[in-house]
């Protein structure tokens, strides 16, 4: 297996573009993106649960009852989310995909990023859907990925290359994601494609179990978006033999598919809003998994932690306060805790106690802009990994003057 570039378009047989349509003031800033496959592609999604879901969200449930799409089309600038006419403009905007590309509306993935609770104008996605569509290649990832972004500073996208059966196969997505970020299912909004062939069912099992153990670890903010999703379409133009049950070319999906969403999870954490630093906390020695999990996301999640990290201060009592109400079964008198980055690692914490270290080392590794937190559990044999980001002055100037 190995990381090759293309994005969403790395896959055989998948187009994309991304153009400014004028929903976002910005003439500068891209605002609708468009994926195709070239066939019909299996598809599968998972999704926010918040209750308060954006239109898209149910159009897209109701389009992939069938576990077939095509085609994939997504506005930022507003959620269409909260609004009376929500599910008009979110089915017209299926229309207008399937009109312009001569396929059909019901294959069509709906999505929207931004604003809540503002109205979205259609004409401005309508007068933009002939010249989106007419500049659909299979180069135009890097425009899907900017054309979807909202407070992002950086395009996410990775593409990986792998083999099943004797047959190479691509998957790659892109993702968008900085802030309101706290997944119960998933991240915002990732697109994966994949030119492997696989069936609609295992494709949603291999999501759905991929998710527990990347979106769901990741935390910006501790808040759970409306609109979040996750979709992925499979056209299968890899020719290998369908994947339809739960054997060794499934295992090797599983992989590849957690390669592309490790990294955009990894992505999205170090673009938080107004993050300098992405954080990883791994846990290992749980009694269980759903413990190492819990831990692990609690440090990520905890306020306090975050602050410390973006001060570059080595406060390991904070990683210890996380731990203790985290729920998790821990013996708080046999954890363990390190601080590392590419600048050295330092033992800060022992058997639940401090130990002796140089804070000038510890200020080092903790200034670098990746920063790995280590908590051993020394209880048992289960581990976990979760993602985030350090608390800036500059979250709260952009989330207090997000509409203005």
């Amino acid at each position: 297996m190995k990381f090759i570039d293309g994005g969403v378009c790395a896959a055989k047989g998948f187009l994309a573009n991304g153009v400014h349509c004028g929903i976002r003031k910005s003439r500068t800033k891209r605002d609708l993106a468009l994926i195709m496959s070239e066939v019909k592609a299996n598809a599968a999604s998972v999704y926010t649960t918040n209750l308060v879901k954006g239109a898209p969200i149910y159009v897209t449930q109701e389009h992939l009852k069938n576990g077939i799409a095509q085609a994939i089309i997504c506005n930022s600038g507003n959620a269409n989310t909260c609004n009376a006419d929500g599910m008009e403009i979110a089915n017209k905007m299926s229309e207008l995909v399937g009109e312009q590309l001569g396929i059909d509306s019901d294959d069509v993935i709906v999505a929207s990023t931004g604003v809540i609770g503002q109205p979205l104008d259609i004409e401005p996605i309508a007068g933009s859907m002939a010249s989106l569509a007419d500049g659909l290649s299979d180069n135009g990832s890097d425009l899907a990925a900017e054309a979807i972004m909202t407070t992002d500073t950086v395009q996410k996208q990775v593409a990986v290359e792998f083999e099943i059966g004797g047959k190479t196969c691509r998957i790659g997505g892109i993702a968008k994601g900085s802030g309101m970020i706290h997944p119960d299912m998933a991240t915002m909004l990732v697109f994966i494609t994949t030119d492997a062939a696989i069936s609609a069912e295992m494709l949603k099992k291999a999501l759905s179990i991929d998710v527990k153990h990347t979106f769901n670890m990741l935390s910006v903010d501790g808040d759970t978006s409306t609109n979040d999703m996750v979709s992925v379409m499979a056209n299968g133009l890899a020719g290998n033999l369908i994947i339809d049950s739960e054997n060794e070319d499934f295992g090797v999906f599983m992989q590849a598919l957690n390669s592309v969403t490790v990294h955009l999870c990894k992505k999205i954490a170090g673009d938080g809003e107004g993050a300098t630093k992405m954080l990883e906390c791994i846990v290992d020695g749980a009694k269980t998994e759903q413990d190492a999990k819990t831990a692990a996301k609690a440090v990520i999640c905890s306020s306090l932690t975050k602050a410390a990290m973006f001060g570059a201060d080595a406060n390991w009592g904070r990683v210890l306060c996380a731990l203790g109400y985290s729920k998790a079964d821990i013996a708080v008198n046999k954890v363990d805790v390190a601080f590392r980055s590419k600048a050295g690692e330092i033992l800060v914490c022992k058997n639940g106690a401090g130990v002796e270290f140089s804070e000038e080392k510890a200020k080092e590794i903790l200034l670098e802009n990746e920063i790995d937190i280590l908590v051993s559990l020394n209880d048992g044999y289960y581990g976990a990994v979760a993602w985030g980001c350090d608390l800036t002055y500059e979250y709260v100037k952009i989330n207090g003057d997000y509409r203005t």
